[in-house]
């Protein structure tokens, strides 16, 4: 295989764009809503109302049973023909936000298991409410515990943001796809979309580290 340099090289930047404008951009916003989602939903799981605790059981296990790729384009594709249509970028971000939510919201709750019992007691024990507790105790302590996998899970979506680009965002991998379209040398172009994917990720995964040692200080010993 000969490498067309030049190519790699005037291609690069607007690939790594596309990642800025696009790839970044769409993962924070549907990871932040999709840990809201995820809290809600592991409170409703924690809730002793057995109706809210199912709702929420429900529909993680809908979230968990089907692919992202279906729940894109059931919103971006589906959605039109009950005469609601979505622009592909509030699609993106809706789809990729309920498939956070599903998968974070069991980690969430696992989070705020694994604190001890103590923690609730010597909250009420000082006069705190059961939601000054959770917020200032509890919720704490379990981010400690969660933050690993939630990691996991914000890495994984980014890299599942390329999905989008069959609903026509322009982000990362649909620059490539745009410029591998206009040079014909796909294998290059998306070889170096994994090379500028795989950068991301490991810049990720040295400020997932970097998070988890703050979060030592909330840990209960």
């Amino acid at each position: 295989m000969n490498v067309d340099w030049n190519l790699f090289l005037d291609s690069l930047w607007p690939i790594v764009q596309g990642g800025l404008t696009g790839t970044i951009p769409l993962t924070l916003a549907s990871f932040a809503i999709g840990l809201v989602i995820a809290l809600i939903m592991a409170l409703m799981r924690l809730s002793g109302n057995r109706l809210v605790s199912f709702i929420a059981r429900a529909y993680i296990s809908v979230i968990r049973g089907t692919p992202l790729l279906v729940q894109l384009f059931v919103i971006f594709y589906g959605l039109p023909s009950v005469g609601l249509t979505i622009d592909p970028w509030p699609s993106a971000i809706i789809a990729f936000s309920l498939n956070v939510g599903g998968y974070a919201a069991e980690v969430i709750r696992a989070a705020i298991l694994s604190v001890p019992r103590g923690q609730w007691e010597a909250g009420y024990t000082i006069g705190m409410s059961r939601a000054t507790t959770l917020r200032r105790l509890i919720l704490p302590q379990a981010a400690r515990v969660a933050v690993p996998p939630l990691s996991n899970t914000f890495i994984s979506l980014l890299k599942d943001t390329s999905l989008a680009s069959l609903i026509l965002v322009t982000e990362l991998f649909r620059k490539a796809q745009e410029i591998a379209a206009f040079s014909q040398e796909f294998m290059l172009l998306y070889l170096e979309a994994a090379l500028v994917y795989w950068v991301f990720c490991l810049v990720l995964s040295t400020g997932q580290s970097r998070l988890e040692g703050r979060l030592d200080r909330y840990v209960a010993h």
